[in-house]
């Protein structure tokens, strides 16, 4: 539940709190809440201004920067990651986290650049490839460049312990996950094949140590927001992406995707259900139209199996205090500590 002043005005009015006991409950909430990351005007345009200056070093990068050569490249990433470091100094001093890590973020954004410009003034990329190209296409050449930021952004991360430091290194993971594919198989035709297996336990392993760092981390920060985001993308976009004749195995794969449900839900981590309810959607989708294709009695069946799963709903909210603690008095103390914080920020 979220907490506002309409709450507030509710519990002063049956009162629960006096008028100067709410006001001083808000004001010391908002003040907790200031540096948390939500949904509200300022924080919108601080990852709004960030991602475009992330983006404009990365994503949006002109073929206008091949004309400074692989020295002028470096020399100004060099240039731009310096005044960035400066500045995350400067908002950590003034005790602006948020936007802090943002820069802090976009400094490690900037080692490809670096480590690309060094490569191209060492004549590594005479084949013609350019900067652009690495956020845009497979190629097990990128690895250098993924390596090294991964190893910038760890020890970004050991210096200023700031959450949106991780989204960096989640992206660099899940591009290691597609360029790894070509590296181990070569220029042959099975490396679509293997790049579907490499994804799936590439993104089962980010996914795993997402888990670790929220275990590590459940009574500070989220740090493992984007680890769990990019993982789970990476897991399921290889499961789905993998074909099978058969209904089992089909069958095998609504099973997985309900089950993270079930640990989305459990973590309170959408990301889960998001792809879980996107596997289980697809999964129908084939029973309806290739399984059932003629059958008059499918739209009838699955009908009273979803007015099925809304009375479970039910019967959960009506004793879902008793069984939430006996659930969770199941769980290791670590865990059961975990699902209680997560699950009380949300």
């Amino acid at each position: 539940m979220k907490l506002n002043r309409t709450l507030l005005r509710d519990a002063t009015e049956q009162g629960l709190l006096s008028e100067q006991q709410a006001e001083g409950l808000w004001v010391f909430l908002t003040g907790r809440t200031a540096q948390t990351p939500g949904f509200n005007g300022t924080h919108v345009l601080y990852y709004l201004g960030g991602l475009i200056a992330i983006g404009a070093m990365t994503l949006f990068m002109t073929l206008g920067w091949e004309r400074f050569g692989g020295w002028g490249i470096l020399c100004i990433a060099l240039a731009y990651a310096g005044a960035g470091l400066w500045l995350t100094e400067s908002l950590l001093a003034r005790r602006l986290p948020i936007p802090a890590g943002i820069v802090a973020a976009f400094v490690v954004a900037l080692t490809p650049l670096a480590i690309y410009g060094l490569q191209s003034a060492l004549g590594y990329w005479a084949e013609g490839r350019v900067y652009r190209d690495y956020h845009r296409f497979v190629d097990w050449r990128w690895i250098l460049m993924e390596l090294g930021t991964l190893a910038i952004g760890a020890i970004m991360l050991w210096r200023y312990r700031l959450p949106f430091l991780v989204m960096p290194v989640a992206v660099t993971l899940w591009y290691m996950s597609m360029d790894l594919a070509p590296f181990l198989a070569g220029d042959n035709g099975s490396v679509w094949e293997l790049r579907k297996l490499v994804s799936l336990y590439f993104g089962l392993l980010m996914v795993g140590l997402a888990f670790w760092v929220d275990l590590r981390t459940r009574h500070t920060l989220d740090y493992a927001f984007w680890l769990y985001l990019f993982g789970v993308i990476a897991f399921w976009g290889g499961l789905s992406s993998m074909s099978s004749d058969s209904e089992l195995s089909k069958f095998f794969y609504l099973c997985i995707n309900l089950l993270m449900i079930g640990i989305g839900t459990l973590l309170a981590r959408r990301i889960f259900v998001i792809c879980g309810g996107l596997g289980a959607a697809g999964y129908l989708g084939h029973l309806a139209y290739n399984v059932f294709e003629d059958s008059l009695m499918f739209p009838f069946a699955l009908t009273f199996l979803g007015l099925g799963v809304i009375y479970l709903g039910i019967l959960w909210q009506r004793h879902e205090a008793r069984l939430s603690t006996r659930l969770r008095g199941l769980l290791p103390a670590e865990l059961r500590e975990l699902v209680e914080a997560r699950s009380a920020s949300h």
